[in-house]
């Protein structure tokens, strides 16, 4: 192989390198100089800290107790001297403090010298020579009895002076050398300081270097190729399908450009077949918006149609009442209020069925509404249904929602009339509504004690126009629960029967909860609320 050919030849076994493989050598590497870089720091720190620690433990309390044991010796002369000319027991005292001080500094000593030939040869000058002074003068003198010292003392005075400037020069000499221990040890501190601030400047320049080569062989390799792909694939997605994809970077990289391209091809062919599928699909919603507008002009003539015989009625029944209104009993006057008041529900319902036939389709406004005040209504227009058949309806404290009064009207009215409508015979209808706040939504059950839905009918009826039972056994139209279905999913709910209730049917549904439902939450503490016959 020639010069020329092996940086070739590395250039494609690098090429075969896959993202994943580049991260893991990087980080390999990253990790290996950071290692050996944080063992070099740690050195570092350990020699500072151990320095420190010999100058802090060692050096400079063995020169503290090193004065210490002068200032002991120097009291110790201080009141033998003063025994010695007064005779008087008081002075003695500076002597015997000095004792004690001198054995404590003289263990500490002993204490912090181990291992220091040089300080140990030192101390044992020092106390050789201050026992040399304390056998000759100190000891005589203190033993003497008061008001004798005096002459022992003036004779052996110069011996004395002599034997304690020994001992003074004895505890200058381990002095110095103390001081300049000490002082090696501080220039040692400050040479492991030294070290220890380059070694971390240098971990701080590599980790810096170290950071620009990640970020630069990210960039190289990863950043920009998924740019110049990103590039690419928006060019496809603006339409230019004949821009064809091209990006370098690892093999992984490479791959993926490539399968992009492929999508980018299959497009292409897709795009031919689609052209050819949109045509019919114009030409087919044209004719569903075509026959939407039909349907919608056959739903206003229809409901326009019905309500002019409502018209009738209703203003037949008003004349009738105010004619002979009073002239019958209670009960004709209750007939004809019902009948005028379902004759206007009537013409209401009709407006409401065609705007509700329209939900999905045409955008409505949510209110605020007070179910509370919807169920009583509902209770209303069902009382000659509740009278006839003595029903019980029971219901809990009920919130306040967002949504379209009249559908919800309409959900409480097709619930509760099917749990009348399906009771078991010669059995009085008892119903109960409760609500349960769950935090985000309401969870509403209508519970009766009817002839129940048998579980493989769980499902089917919520589908339009499906019936369990035959017109002569209970009479509608079968629209009834697919309406309350309807209705629930407008309003971002759901609806379903509850496997686990029996005897009878429990339906339960949800409804989004609003700001107001924390008020509505309270309410739920008051006692259940009951609708007699």
């Amino acid at each position: 192989m020639t010069a020329g050919q092996e940086p070739a030849a590395r250039q494609r076994l690098l090429s075969r390198w896959t993202t994943r493989r580049w991260l893991r050598v990087g980080v390999s590497v990253a990790l290996s100089l950071l290692a050996v870089l944080s063992g070099l720091g740690m050195w570092a720190m350990d020699r500072a800290a151990s320095v420190t620690t010999d100058l802090v433990n060692t050096r400079s309390p063995a020169l503290t107790n090193s004065i210490r044991l002068e200032a002991a010796l120097v009291n110790q002369e201080t009141g033998i001297r003063g025994y010695g000319l007064t005779g008087q027991k008081q002075f003695l005292e500076p002597y015997k403090q000095g004792l004690a001080d001198e054995k404590a500094a003289v263990d500490r000593l002993n204490q912090l010298l181990v291992g220091n030939p040089r300080a140990q040869a030192d101390l044992r000058t020092v106390l050789s020579r201050a026992g040399a002074w304390q056998q000759r003068i100190a000891t005589p003198i203190s033993s003497a009895p008061a008001g004798a010292p005096a002459p022992l003392a003036g004779d052996r005075a110069a011996e004395g002076r002599v034997n304690f400037d020994r001992l003074r020069q004895a505890m200058t000499t381990q002095q110095d050398h103390l001081v300049d221990a000490r002082g090696n040890a501080v220039d040692d501190l400050a040479r492991a300081e030294r070290l220890r601030n380059w070694v971390f400047t240098a971990i701080a320049l590599v980790i810096v270097l170290l950071a620009i080569a990640v970020f630069e062989g990210l960039r190289r390799g990863i950043t920009d190729p998924l740019s110049r792909l990103g590039t690419a694939a928006r060019d496809v997605a603006q339409g230019r399908f004949d821009h064809p994809i091209d990006v370098v970077g690892p093999a992984d990289l490479r791959r993926l450009a490539s399968d992009v391209d492929s999508m980018r091809l299959r497009l292409v062919e897709e795009l031919r077949f689609s052209e050819a599928v949109r045509a019919l699909l114009d030409e087919q919603t044209e004719d569903l918006k075509r026959s939407n507008t039909e349907l919608e002009q056959f739903a206003y003539v229809a409901s326009h149609d019905l309500q002019e015989p409502l018209r009738k009625v209703s203003s037949f029944t008003q004349l009738l009442q105010r004619r002979y209104g009073g002239q019958l009993d209670d009960k004709a006057d209750q007939y004809i209020a019902y009948a005028v008041d379902g004759a206007n529900r009537m013409q209401t319902l009709i407006n409401d069925l065609l705007t509700f036939s329209r939900v999905g389709r045409v955008h409505s406004d949510h209110q605020t509404v007070d179910l509370e005040a919807v169920l009583n209504r509902t209770l209303d227009s069902l009382s000659v249904t509740i009278e006839e058949t003595n029903a019980e309806i029971t219901h809990d404290a009920l919130p306040t929602v967002v949504g379209d009064s009249t559908q919800l009207g309409m959900l409480w009215q097709n619930l509760l009339s099917n749990a009348i409508k399906f009771r078991s015979a010669g059995s009085t209808p008892q119903i109960h509504v409760n609500a349960t706040n769950g935090g985000g939504t309401w969870e509403f059950a209508v519970t009766d004690n009817g002839i129940g839905i048998a579980p493989e009918f769980r499902e089917k009826v919520f589908i339009l126009f499906q019936r369990l039972h035959t017109k002569d056994a209970y009479p509608g139209t079968g629209i009834g629960l697919a309406m309350c279905k309807k209705v629930v999913e407008f309003h971002g709910g759901t609806i379903r029967i509850d496997p686990d209730h029996t005897p009878g049917t429990r339906i339960v549904f949800t409804l989004p909860a609003t700001q107001a439902a924390p008020a509505a939450e309270a309410e739920l503490a008051a006692p259940d609320r009951e609708t007699q016959p």
